[in-house]
């Protein structure tokens, strides 16, 4: 047998490399390209739970990008009471593989790319989706996946104003001063959901909550506005999607009915939401396959569970930064 390497990227090497937010958002364009033009595979995930689900549980993501010539599987742990311990809700691993071989190429702390992955996904729906003018966002949520939607939505938008809200209050004001420090702009934390939603262009929720509730009130949303809500348990009212013009996945495969957790689950399991009601995926937005916006009074939902593409595309665009930078190590396999 041959020698095998492995490239190994820490938590430190991720942070060395200091992705930018365009090479972010490239990343991922490019497997959302590659998903509308169908040169992915992209296998629904699937959960551990080794408790109870309010306490936390595994997600398992399995994918295949054709034009990087690499496959992935990330492992990422969902635990809402790590705080506690001062660790992070999500903790990752992202190992990549040779397609045709299966020989291992790269082991990756993937706490990093979950978050930034997810942000970019937010930030390229709105790219498509949103109106152009959308000058105040409304973000419920400040878990780690959090900051990279308002810094990439930022990045896009140059917001006006930009409103946080979470359920502990040494969390809200945390997660605004970092954003303070990092986009150099006034950060307006509130104390609730109303304050933070109603009347904003985008509206997006990411919160951690127990069980279904519905706190995010339909009638807080405006005529043209955006809303991506992605928590794993709904926060919406069952009605919303009776005034969405368009409503837009990521991939429906992880939608359709009898898959747990999601922010539309109810929605999908009860019929209202089905594959013929469903706009499109939006992969096939970004490949230009399907519409995305096409006028200011449209509004518009876009559900996003998490792509195992995006995480392989980006986990590649990493490995190949550090390798022109000598970041990382070469594990030996064999």
């Amino acid at each position: 047998m041959p020698e095998i390497w492995i490239d190994y990227l820490n938590a430190l090497d991720v942070k060395a490399l200091s992705l930018t937010n365009e090479e972010i958002l490239d990343a991922v364009s490019k497997a959302l390209d590659a998903q509308g033009r169908g040169e992915t595979v992209i296998e629904p995930r699937v959960h551990l739970v080794p408790e109870s689900s309010d306490k936390g549980h595994f997600n398992v993501l399995r994918g295949y990008v054709k034009p990087l010539d690499v496959a992935g599987v990330k492992v990422v742990g969902d635990f809402v009471d790590n705080y506690k311990v001062g660790l992070p809700s999500e903790l990752a691993v992202l190992n990549l593989f040779d397609p045709r071989t299966g020989v291992p190429r790269a082991v990756i702390d993937a706490t990093a790319i979950t978050d930034m992955r997810t942000g970019a996904v937010t930030a390229i729906g709105a790219k498509h989706l949103a109106r152009k003018d959308s000058k105040v966002l409304g973000h419920v949520g400040a878990r780690g996946t959090s900051y990279w939607n308002v810094r990439l939505l930022d990045h896009l938008f140059d917001f006006d104003e930009i409103r946080v809200h979470s359920r502990r209050p040494e969390s809200r004001e945390g997660f605004a001063a970092r954003l303070t420090r990092d986009l150099g702009k006034k950060i307006v934390v509130t104390d609730n959901w109303e304050d933070c939603l109603k009347g904003a262009d985008i509206m997006v929720e990411a919160s951690r909550l127990p069980e279904p509730t519905p706190l995010f009130k339909t009638n807080w949303v405006k005529t043209g506005v955006f809303v991506v809500p992605y928590g794993t348990m709904s926060a919406l009212e069952f009605d919303i999607t009776d005034i969405m013009d368009k409503v837009v996945v990521d991939d429906w495969g992880q939608c359709q009915p009898g898959r747990p957790f999601g922010a539309l689950r109810r929605h999908v399991d009860e019929g209202k939401v089905t594959l013929e009601t469903l706009h499109a995926e939006m992969g096939q937005i970004v490949c230009g396959a399907k519409s995305g916006r096409e006028s200011d009074d449209e509004t518009i939902l876009f559900w996003h569970r998490g792509l195992s593409s995006t995480d392989v595309a980006l986990g590649a665009a990493m490995v190949e930064k550090a390798n022109r930078m000598n970041i990382g190590q070469k594990l030996r396999f064999a």
